[in-house]
C-alpha cells in the first residue's frame, strides 16, 4: 500500500475511534464466567476480541487463537477450570511467545497444564481442574496480561487470590482497569498496599455495559494532529475519566504542542503550540503508545530519550529492533540499548524509502502510516491488512487526510 499527504486536508475531520479491545476482552471472560450473561454493546470488531469471542462461544476442546497474545493469556487461566481437556495454539510468533510465568502461576494452585511442544511456549493442553485459592507470586516486570488473567477467574476459586508483585511493576494501569472491572461485576477487588491486590471469591453480577472508545487507537490520530498545525480532529466515545492507562497519552501529547478538550463523550484535539525540542519519557506504564511516539518525535525533530520499553521485544515482534531498522528506511537513525530504552539524538542518513515491513504487528503499520504527512516521498506500508488485529478501519478513517493507493500492494 502506499500512502501520500492529501493536497488539500480538511481543518476539521470527525472520526469514530473503535471499541477498547483491552476493555472488550476483559468483559468477554467476566461475562463467560457469570451465570446469567448480559449483552455488550459496542463489542471491539478487532481480530483479537473476535477470535476470543469465537472461542468462547465454540469448541473449547481445541483454540487457535492466531496472533491474539491476550487471548492466549486470558483463555490459558480460563480454560482451566472448564470441564474436559482442551488444547490451544496460536500462530508461528504466537508459539515464540513466552508463557511459563502464567503456566507455573496456575499449575500451583492446582491447574493441570502441559506443554505440547517447547517448554514455556504454546501450545498447551489443559485438564480442567479445581482451582485452589490463596497466595500467587509475580514478578512485577512481567506482562500485565499474566496478572490480568489470573484476576479473571479468582471470583470463582473458592477463597480467591491475594497476589504479590515484587519488585518494579510494568503496565499498573492495565491491573486497575482489571480491578474496575471486576468491580463493576460486583468483586471487591483492590489493592492493599503498593504491591499487593486481592480478588475475592464472589458471583460475578454481570450487566448490559457499552464499550468505551480505545484510547490506544487515539494516539495515532494525536500524532496526526501534531503533524497538522491547526487542524481540529474531534474523536468520539473517549471518556474522560477512562479505565485506560493509554488515556495518559494525551498528556505525552501536550509535550509536542497538542491541546485536548473534552466534549461529553468525546475529545477535540489540535496542535497550538510549539513542540517539545527533547522529550523523555518512561512507557513502562504505556507501552502500546511507544511506537507511535518514537516515530513521531523524530517526523517533528523532537530528540528523545525513552525507557520502559522492554515488554516491546516480546510482543507481536520484537518492536525495538523492528523500530531502529525501519526508521532507517526514512532517514533516521535511532540507538537503544537492546533492552529497555531507546534514544534519537538527532542523527538522519540518506533515505531509501524502502517499503516499510510490518512483521505481521499491527501498530508498526499505524505508526509508520502517519509519516505519509511529512515526507514528501510516497510511502509504502506492506501487509496493510495487519491494521484488523486491533484497528480495522484504520486505512477508511485515514483517507481523510492520506490519499491511499493500493495498486502495489496486496489487498486487504
Amino acid at each position: 500500500m502506499r500512502l501520500s499527504r492529501k493536497s488539500n486536508i480538511a481543518k476539521s475531520i470527525h472520526i469514530v475511534l473503535p471499541a477498547s479491545k483491552s476493555i472488550s476482552n476483559r468483559i468477554l471472560i467476566l461475562n463467560a464466567l457469570s451465570k446469567e450473561p448480559q449483552p455488550i454493546l459496542n463489542l471491539s470488531d478487532s481480530d483479537d476480541t473476535r477470535v476470543l469471542q469465537e472461542a468462547l462461544k465454540g469448541n473449547l476442546s481445541h483454540i487457535d487463537i492466531g496472533a491474539a497474545g491476550t487471548a492466549m493469556r486470558f483463555l490459558t487461566a480460563f480454560l482451566t477450570m472448564q470441564n474436559g481437556t482442551h488444547v490451544i495454539t496460536g500462530s508461528e510468533r504466537m508459539q515464540q511467545r513466552p508463557i511459563r510465568s502464567l503456566v507455573d502461576a496456575l499449575r500451583h494452585q492446582g491447574a493441570i497444564i502441559e506443554y505440547i511442544g517447547n517448554e514455556g511456549f504454546p501450545p498447551l493442553r489443559i485438564t480442567g481442574n479445581e482451582l485452589i485459592g490463596g497466595d500467587i507470586k509475580f514478578p512485577g516486570d512481567i506482562s500485565s496480561q499474566y496478572i490480568t488473567a489470573i484476576m479473571l477467574i479468582a471470583p470463582k476459586v473458592k477463597g480467591g487470590y491475594r497476589i504479590h508483585l515484587d519488585g518494579t511493576i510494568n503496565s499498573r494501569p492495565y491491573i486497575d482497569m482489571t480491578i474496575g472491572i471486576l468491580q463493576k461485576f460486583g468483586i471487591n477487588a483492590k489493592w492493599i498496599n503498593d504491591d499487593t491486590l486481592v480478588v475475592p471469591e464472589g458471583e460475578l453480577i454481570s450487566q448490559k455495559i457499552s464499550i468505551e472508545g480505545d484510547w490506544s487507537a487515539a494516539s495515532y490520530w494525536f500524532a496526526i494532529a501534531a503533524l497538522l498545525p491547526y487542524t481540529e480532529i474531534k474523536l468520539n466515545t473517549l471518556m474522560e475519566n477512562s479505565l485506560q492507562g493509554d488515556s495518559l497519552g494525551k498528556d505525552i501529547a501536550k509535550l509536542l504542542g497538542v491541546s485536548c478538550r473534552h466534549d461529553n463523550n468525546s475529545v477535540i484535539i489540535k496542535r497550538d503550540s510549539t513542540p517539545a525540542e527533547y522529550l523523555e519519557y518512561d512507557f513502562r506504564n504505556q507501552p502500546d503508545l511507544a511506537q507511535t511516539y518514537v516515530v513521531l518525535c523524530c517526523l517533528l525533530g523532537t530528540k528523545f530519550k525513552f525507557s520502559g520499553l522492554e515488554s516491546l521485544k516480546i510482543k507481536e515482534t520484537d518492536r525495538i529492533d523492528a523500530l531502529t531498522r525501519e526508521l532507517r528506511k526514512i532517514g533516521y537513525i535511532v540507538g537503544n540499548n537492546g533492552i529497555d530504552t531507546m534514544i534519537w539524538d538527532g542523527s538522519t542518513v540518506q533515505p531509501s524509502y524502502e517499503a516499510i515491513d510490518t512483521y505481521k504487528d499491527h501498530r508498526m503499520a499505524m505508526s509508520f502510516a502517519i509519516a505519509a504527512l511529512t515526507i514528501p516521498n510516497e510511502i509504502t506500508i506492506n501487509n496493510p491488512e495487519v491494521v484488523s488485529k486491533s484497528y480495522p478501519s484504520f486505512w477508511n478513517d485515514i483517507s481523510s487526510v492520506l490519499t491511499i493507493n493500493n495498486n502495489m500492494a496486496r489487498q486487504y
